[in-house]
């Protein structure tokens, strides 16, 4: 059966996001409308999206104002998958290139997000300029960054502006004694501060700042580096405070501590905990918050689906190529889609009880909307659902020119007289936004052409 095809047997009702696991359910059974919205297509915040989208890491941010004790910033690393490491750090031109290379050969793309190799917030000036660009240029994409939150009650408000709405704060301690041992210096105010002075500061602008990304109606994960003898069992401490805070998700993160990598840990000999003990602390803190379980620890610079790392596919001389070959490349003509939305922002609307289609024109330019059409409802409950052969006759003729059905969900007797008619049934989209479902689509029908998603709506 196709991926959205369904019959009554089969709907399933459940949160995306939400961490559920079998009868382990993480955090609260429903989401707001607002909130799922944010979660269902972003990889890193819903258990099932990080299967079906992919996002990517722009290395715009190479300086760090902390040190930690388990980071070593180094470059040019391409076979390493880990915190920090990056092949090329770019500018916003680069950066905003890359993303439209990505975009235009990996249609699951939804997030861009800046996670270093350093902290965005420590470089505001490429940080901000390359989510300004991005966000204006391709709107169809999240944006999102990562940060260790000393800056961020200064950067909060032009986060919001914006429209950044996913911010990860790494919270590795909420005691300065703790935290002194997991950190060896804070620059603040343009003094190097060590010990539990530099860690009270720390602390007091990431709690701060998660407050105030919380007011704003921002998202924010909250990741902590679990080190063993030194923060294990305090963790759970943390996981109740960033809850009481608004966090919405909790990621607890193994130590990777390599000798080879060059860090304070690792050359020290501190161990990283074992499966069985992330696991149990994992366990002990999914109380009321989601706990992230699919972490994959991505480089700065990753792209792709969630534990894949495509990133070398897409180096600046390679990217330069595309370009090339992409402006060498005839225009294919747009295709026409039509789509059962309820508000012209998601795709939400079962096949059978759609009672108008918008219609838009997508092309590798993005999706263009050019009318409404009125149909009349195929299903009318579950005695009359399927009896209304005329109608969807009816509905098939006025979307003859339609090169696509995009619905919720969909039936296999319409599915079966779409497919007939020459038109492709597509319920794979359901709850998501029309216009980078549209362009998705659109690069499955058009796999040879370049495509940005940059996909915005007229007012028709």
């Amino acid at each position: 059966m196709p991926l959205g095809l369904t019959d009554d047997a089969t709907l399933r009702h459940e949160a995306p996001g939400t961490g559920c696991a079998g009868a382990r359910c993480e955090a609260p059974s429903t989401l707001s409308d607002a909130v799922r919205a944010k979660v269902e297509t972003h990889p890193c915040y819903s258990e099932t999206a990080h299967l079906r989208f992919a996002r990517m890491h722009v290395a715009v941010a190479p300086a760090c104002n902390i040190q930690c004790n388990y980071c070593n910033r180094k470059f040019d690393c391409a076979n390493e998958s880990r915190p920090g490491v990056v092949s090329e750090v770019l500018n916003p031109d680069q950066a905003l290139r890359k993303v439209k290379a990505v975009a235009a050969r990996i249609p699951q793309l939804t997030v861009m997000g800046i996670a270093g190799p350093g902290d965005p917030l420590a470089n505001p000036k490429h940080t901000f300029e390359t989510l300004r660009r991005v966000g204006a240029e391709m709107p169809g994409i999240k944006l999102c960054l990562s940060t260790n939150g000393l800056m961020l009650p200064r950067h909060v408000d032009e986060i919001a502006a914006l429209g950044v709405d996913h911010v990860t704060i790494t919270i590795n301690a909420v005691d300065p004694h703790i935290a002194a041992k997991i950190y060896a210096w804070v620059v603040w105010e343009g003094r190097r501060l060590e010990g539990e002075e530099a860690a009270a500061i720390l602390i007091a602008q990431q709690l701060k700042g998660l407050s105030m990304l919380v007011e704003r109606g921002i998202l924010v994960k909250v990741n902590s580096v679990m080190v063993p003898g030194v923060n294990d069992h305090h963790l759970k401490a943390v996981s109740r405070l960033i809850k009481a805070k608004g966090a919405f998700l909790h990621n607890i993160m193994p130590l990777i501590s390599a000798p080879e990598h060059g860090t304070v840990f690792g050359l020290t000999g501190q161990r990283g905990p074992t499966d069985a003990e992330l696991a149990a602390l994992r366990d002990a803190c999914a109380d009321g918050i989601a706990v992230m379980r699919h972490c994959k620890q991505c480089r700065a610079d990753a792209i792709g689906l969630l534990g894949e790392d495509r990133n070398a596919e897409f180096t600046m001389d390679k990217v330069a190529a595309m370009e090339a070959a992409d402006a060498a490349l005839p225009a294919p003509a747009p295709l026409r889609m039509a789509v059962a939305t309820s508000d012209g922002k998601a795709v939400d609307v079962h096949f059978g009880h759609a009672r108008e289609f918008s219609v838009y024109e997508v092309s590798a330019q993005g999706a263009r909307f050019v009318e409404r059409r009125s149909a009349a409802a195929y299903c009318r409950g579950a005695e009359e659902c399927g009896d209304g052969a005329d109608d969807l006759a009816r509905t098939i003729a006025m979307l003859a020119d339609c090169a696509a059905v995009v619905c919720a969900r969909i039936g296999l007797a319409p599915w079966e007289r779409l497919e007939a008619a020459g038109l492709r049934p597509n319920g794979e989209h359901g709850w998501e936004a029309v216009e980078p479902a549209l362009a998705a689509i659109y690069a499955e029908l058009r796999p040879a052409a370049p495509l940005a998603q940059t996909a915005r709506r007229s007012a028709g």
